[in-house]
C-alpha cells in the first residue's frame, strides 16, 4: 500500500486528487466511474418526459411511490394503495409505469465517483480501459470491477471541516501557543451538555433539525453514544433509533434473542449498529473464522443475496452446535441481512465523530475562533453566513461590519475591551477581488491606516481600483469610519475618480505646473462634502444586503425573533435543508418574514400570480403566491412587508424546497392580537373585512396625517385602529368611522405608517 503523509488540511476534493497525482505520477493514478441507474421515481419521470405527459401528472405518480431505500416499482404496487390505484385506472398512467418497469435500473448516466480514485504500480491503462470526463481522468470499469480486479481502490474526501478546525487551531494559537486539538478533553462534561440541548449549528455531522432531535433525546454522555448516532442516522439503521435511545434511559428493557449476544451488544443497548457486531455475532454465535466472518459482512453490505443465503445454512448450523434455538439463530440471521446492507464500520464511525467532537469542544471552549474559522470557510453561500451570524448573535459573540481599516480577507477574531468579537472579513463583499483586497492590507501596513474618504481614493488609485469596488466598500460599510456617512460618499464618489483620473493623466503628460502641484499635495486629503443627512436605515440595510448578502447593521427581522417562536413559526433553514428538514412533502407550516423580492407574472388564464422571495434571520425560501390567494392578498406582499404567511410545503427532487402561499396575515403585533384576524373556532384564521390601522400610541402626528387623509375618502369600508402603546383595538373617536378603499389611498396609507401598519381585508 502506498506511503500516504497528507498532514494538511484540505477544502475541495479536487485539491486532494491533485496531490495524489502529484505524488504518484498522472499515469498511475485514476479516477473511478461510477454509472447512475435509474430508480423507480426517477424511471417514472424520465419516462414520462419522453411520452410528453404533462409534469405535473408525472410528478403526481412519481410522488406515490414511496421514499425508502432500495424500493422498486413492483414493491411500490404492493405497498401504496394510492400509486396501486393510479396503475388500475388504466389509459396512459398505466402505460407510463409499466414502460418504467422495464427501464428501471438500467445505466442512466456515468460520472465521477464521489470519492473513488484508483492507483497502480504500472500506468493504469495497462490494467483498465479509461475516458475523460470534463477534465478528470476516469476508468471505464465501475468500482465493483476495479475490486474484482484485485486493483487498489482508495476513497479520498476532502473535508471542509478539516480546513475550519486547522484554521480555528491557528488563531487559538496566538494567545495560546501551545494548545494542541490533539490534547482536548473527550469526556467533557459541557460538551455534552450543549449538545443535548441541541445547540449544534457548525457542528460536523450534527447540524440538520433531525440529527438535533436524536441528540436532544438521546443526551449523550460520551464519545461512544456519538460513534453510535452518526451510524445509526442513516437510511435504514435510522428505525432503530427510537429502541436505541429507549434501552439508552432503560437498561432493563434490553432483551437478547440469546444470552452470547449481550457480551457483543451491550455497548449499544441491544441494537445492532456496526459491521463489526455483524462479524462478531458469526464469530461467537457460529464459530466462523475472521477472514470468512468479513466475506459475508462484505457480501451483506454490497447486497450479494446468493452469497448470503448460501451462508445462511452454515449459520444456522453453527448456531445450533452452540446451543441457540434455530427459531433464535433464523431471527437473527434475518436482522443481520436487513441491517448489514446500510451499516457502518465502527472505525468509519468513530473517524466522524471525532471530527464532530472535535469542532463541538471548540465551539464550546473557544466560540469566537471557531465561528470566524466557519464563516471563513463557507464565504461563497450567502445563506449559511446568515446562518451562522445568527448563531453568533444567540451565543453573544459580536459580529463587527467589515473596515478597511481592520478587516482581513477572511473572517478575523478581534479583542475589544477584553471581549472578543468577530470581524467580518472583505473576501464576503461582492465586487471586491483577492488583488485589490490584498493592496488594501498591504498599503494600511506600510503607510498607516486610512484617515479620509479621499485620502482612501488617492492612495489606492492606479491599483485594481475601479467604481464598482469602492461603491460596494461604501455601500455595506466598510467606509464608515473615515469621516464621510453612505450617502456623502456615494454623491462624490464620482467627482473624486474623475479628478484623480485627470490628474494621474496630466501627470503622465507632463502638463502639470510646480504650484499646480503643490496645491494638489497641500490639499491631497481634503475635499469638501456637500452636508447631506445619512440615509434612511431601512436603505443602509438594503445595500449591505446588496453588497453581501446579508444585514450587517440590523437585521429587519431582528426584533421579532421572539415572537417568531411564540407563533409556531417554522426557521427557513428548516424548510430548505435538503435531505434533512424535518418537515415533509405537503407538510402545513407558517413561516414570519419579510418579503424582499416580488415577481409577477400572468397565467394562461390571464390571471395574475407571484413569485415571492421571502426571509428571516436564518435565511429565505421562494414563496408562490397563486392567482387566487394573490387577488386576496396581494395588497400585503410588497417588498419590505414583514408577514405571517401560511401555506404547504413543496419538496420536489431536484428542485429547491418552496412554500405554496394559502392565506397571509399582517405581521401582529408581540404583545396584541392580530390586526385584521379573529378566532373562527375552527382553529383556522378567519379574516374580518375593515381597513385596520396601527399607530404607536393615540394622538400621534401619523394619526393626524392619516385622519386627513381618510377625510377625503368617506364610504361604507369600517375602520378601526389600533395602538402598540397597550391601548389595544379601537373605532375612531373622530366622525371618520369608515372610508371608501382605492389605491391612492392604501399606497399613502402605507407610506406614511409603514407597509405592515395599513391594511385592508375585503
Amino acid at each position: 500500500m502506498p506511503d500516504f503523509d497528507i498532514d494538511f488540511c484540505y477544502e475541495r476534493r479536487g485539491e486532494v486528487i491533485e496531490y495524489v497525482i502529484r505524488k504518484y505520477g498522472a499515469d498511475h493514478v485514476a479516477q473511478i466511474v461510477t454509472f447512475g441507474t435509474m430508480a423507480a421515481r426517477a424511471a417514472i419521470r424520465d419516462v414520462g418526459r419522453a411520452m410528453g405527459i404533462s409534469y405535473a401528472t408525472v410528478d403526481s405518480v412519481a410522488k406515490q411511490v414511496p421514499m425508502e431505500l432500495g424500493i422498486t416499482i413492483d414493491k411500490a404496487l404492493q405497498r401504496s394503495a394510492e400509486f396501486r390505484a393510479l396503475y388500475q385506472s388504466g389509459g396512459e398512467i398505466r402505460e407510463l409505469i409499466e414502460m418504467a418497469q422495464k427501464v428501471e435500473g438500467m445505466p442512466r448516466h456515468a460520472s465521477t465517483h464521489a470519492a473513488g480514485v484508483v492507483i497502480t504500480r504500472d500506468p493504469v491503462s495497462a490494467y483498465v480501459p479509461l475516458a475523460r470526463n470534463d477534465e478528470s481522468i476516469v476508468t471505464q470499469f465501475p468500482m465493483g470491477t476495479i475490486e474484482e480486479l484485485g486493483l487498489l481502490k482508495m476513497d479520498f474526501l476532502g473535508l471542509r471541516t478539516l480546513t475550519v478546525i486547522d484554521s480555528a487551531t491557528r488563531m487559538i494559537r496566538k494567545d495560546d501557543p501551545d494548545f494542541s486539538i490533539d490534547n482536548i478533553d473527550l469526556a467533557d462534561e459541557t460538551v455534552y451538555s450543549m449538545l443535548s440541548e441541541g445547540y449544534t449549528q457548525g457542528v460536523f455531522q450534527f447540524e440538520s433539525a433531525g440529527m438535533r432531535g436524536v441528540l436532544t433525546g438521546l443526551k449523550p454522555v460520551g464519545i461512544e453514544d456519538l460513534f453510535a448516532v452518526i451510524s445509526l442516522y442513516r437510511p435504514g439503521p435510522m428505525d432503530s433509533i427510537p429502541a436505541y435511545i429507549d434501552n439508552r434511559h432503560h437498561p432493563e428493557r434490553v432483551r437478547y434473542r440469546t444470552p452470547l449476544l449481550k457480551p457483543i451488544l451491550d455497548v449499544t443497548y441491544g441494537c445492532m449498529v456496526y459491521q463489526e457486531q455483524v462479524m462478531e455475532i458469526f464469530r461467537e454465535l457460529a464459530g466462523y473464522s475472521y477472514g470468512r466472518a468479513d466475506i459475508v459482512r462484505r457480501a451483506m453490505s454490497k447486497k450479494k443475496h446468493d452469497v448470503m443465503e448460501k451462508e445462511r445454512g452454515a449459520f444456522l448450523e453453527g448456531a445450533l452446535q452452540h446451543g441457540v434455538s434455530r427459531e433464535a439463530a433464523t431471527a437473527i440471521f434475518n436482522d443481520m441481512s436487513s441491517f448489514a446492507s446500510y451499516a457502518f464500520n465502527k472505525s468509519h464511525a468513530a473517524a466522524y465523530a471525532f471530527v464532530a467532537y472535535q469542532t463541538a469542544w471548540l465551539k464550546c471552549h473557544y466560540p469566537c475562533e471557531f465561528m470566524a474559522a466557519l464563516l471563513t470557510s463557507i464565504l461563497d453561500s450567502s445563506a449559511k453566513v446568515a446562518e451562522y451570524i445568527a448563531e453568533c448573535g444567540r451565543i453573544q459573540i459580536a459580529v463587527l461590519p467589515p473596515h478597511v481599516n481592520e478587516s482581513l480577507e477572511s473572517f478575523t477574531v478581534t479583542s475589544d475591551a477584553d471581549q472578543k468579537k468577530i470581524r467580518f472579513g472583505m473576501l464576503a463583499i461582492r465586487n471586491l477581488g483577492r488583488g485589490l483586497i490584498r493592496e488594501i492590507i498591504n498599503e494600511r501596513e506600510e503607510n498607516g491606516p486610512f484617515l479620509s474618504f479621499y485620502s482612501f481614493c488617492k492612495r489606492m488609485q492606479g491599483k485594481d481600483f475601479n467604481k464598482r469596488a469602492v461603491e460596494s466598500l461604501i455601500k455595506c460599510g466598510a467606509l464608515d469610519q473615515l469621516g464621510a456617512n453612505r450617502r456623502q460618499m456615494l454623491e462624490v464618489l464620482p467627482g473624486i475618480l474623475d479628478g484623480l483620473e485627470d490628474s494621474r493623466r496630466k501627470n503622465l503628460e507632463g502638463q502639470i505646473g510646480f504650484f499646480e502641484l503643490s496645491e494638489e499635495l497641500a490639499s491631497e486629503d481634503e475635499i469638501p462634502l456637500p452636508d447631506l443627512p445619512e440615509l434612511e436605515h431601512e436603505e443602509l440595510m438594503r445595500m449591505e444586503k446588496e453588497t453581501t448578502g446579508l444585514y450587517l447593521s440590523g437585521h429587519p427581522m431582528a426584533a421579532y425573533v421572539a415572537l417568531s417562536e411564540k407563533l409556531g413559526s417554522a426557521r427557513s433553514i428548516d424548510l430548505t435543508q435538503e435531505g434533512q428538514s424535518v418537515y415533509t412533502d405537503n407538510a402545513r407550516v407558517r413561516l414570519l418574514g419579510i418579503v424582499t423580492a416580488v415577481r409577477k407574472k400572468i397565467t394562461k388564464s390571464d390571471s395574475m400570480m407571484a413569485f415571492l422571495t421571502v426571509e428571516d434571520m436564518y435565511g429565505g425560501i421562494e414563496v408562490l403566491v397563486f392567482p387566487k390567494t394573490w387577488t386576496d392578498y396581494g395588497h400585503l406582499l410588497q417588498e419590505g412587508s414583514i408577514v405571517l404567511l401560511h401555506g404547504r410545503l413543496s419538496l420536489r427532487e431536484e428542485e429547491d424546497a418552496k412554500l405554496v402561499c394559502e392565506l397571509v396575515e399582517p405581521c401582529p403585533n408581540a404583545n396584541a392580537d392580530k390586526p385584521g384576524i379573529s378566532p373562527s373556532g375552527d382553529g383556522k384564521p378567519k379574516k374580518k373585512r375593515g381597513l385596520f390601522l396601527r399607530f404607536p400610541a393615540a394622538g400621534t402626528p401619523e394619526q393626524r396625517k392619516a385622519e386627513q387623509l381618510l377625510a377625503i375618502f368617506p364610504g361604507g369600508v369600517p375602520l378601526l385602529y389600533y395602538f402598540a402603546d397597550g391601548g389595544g383595538y379601537q373605532k375612531p373617536e373622530s366622525n371618520i368611522k369608515s372610508v371608501d378603499i382605492n389605491a391612492p389611498l392604501l399606497r399613502e396609507l402605507k407610506r406614511l405608517l409603514g407597509e405592515e401598519n395599513a391594511v385592508y381585508n375585503e
